[in-house]
């Protein structure tokens, strides 16, 4: 695929969800973009790949500032489902030149288009691995029948995937122990925590997870309690009636 790159800007436009809808109808999806607002404001971005939210900078807000506000230099950071790169980009411009950022997507159609951001804009800080993440370093089938954004690990997949785990990748030395997790798995949730569990018995790592329904919700929050977790909701005011958390231990 080849994209085309434009300095045009549309940051003269309020973000609101019509006029979102607008852009993706009338820009050619291989039209490379910067993005318009926020802290990777001016990072390129192609426009097909995700979101329009994505290069209008509003993609979730609530959770990108705390993210931002939190995340130190310096550190290391895993996105795990890094899908497209947003979360990969933000944390590769967070933690400077001397941090890390270890990105996980096992979609090779995510893949293409996250290898092409951080090339574009530079990262020299990011380690991509192709893998999905749980409990087990294995291989395993991969469903993408519902898309990008809500691809997942499942027994009726339609393709083969290699799967690690975190604790297998930080026990052996090929990954640095995270200071930071962003977890965002379609289901997989509670999978990627029990494969952590050694690094997060033995490190402060910071968590940002989206869980994908009540009951993996509850089990999160319960096995996180068991590490001696601390959790707060990221949106809403209800540790239980919400989809996305951050968990800490200081």
């Amino acid at each position: 695929m080849s994209e085309k790159t434009s300095f045009m800007t549309f940051s003269w436009l309020p973000y609101k969800p019509a006029i979102g809808r607008l852009l993706k109808f009338i820009l050619p999806d291989n039209l490379m973009l910067p993005i318009l607002q926020g802290r990777l404001k001016t990072k390129k971005w192609i426009v097909g790949s995700g979101n329009i939210e994505h290069m209008l900078g509003s993609y979730e807000c609530e959770n990108s500032k705390i993210f931002e506000t939190r995340v130190r230099d310096s550190s290391v950071v895993y996105d795990i489902g890094a899908h497209v790169g947003f979360y990969t980009l933000l944390a590769s411009e967070l933690v400077g030149a001397i941090g890390k950022v270890i990105a996980f997507e096992p979609l090779p159609r995510n893949i293409y288009y996250l290898k092409k951001h951080l090339s574009v804009n530079h990262c020299d800080n990011v380690t991509v691995i192709e893998a999905a993440v749980s409990d087990k370093s294995k291989v395993s089938l991969f469903n993408d029948s519902l898309g990008s954004y809500q691809s997942h690990l499942s027994d009726d997949g339609n393709l083969i995937v290699n799967v690690v785990s975190i604790d297998n990748l930080v026990e052996r030395g090929e990954t640095l122990p995270p200071d930071y997790i962003k977890i965002d798995v379609e289901g997989s949730e509670l999978l990627v925590l029990k494969g952590a569990k050694a690094t997060l018995d033995n490190y402060n790592t910071e968590i940002y997870l989206s869980t994908h329904s009540p009951e993996l919700h509850m089990a999160c929050c319960e096995y996180l309690l068991s590490l001696n977790y601390k959790l707060k909701p990221i949106i809403g005011s209800d540790l239980y009636n919400t989809n996305q958390l951050l968990a800490y231990k200081k």
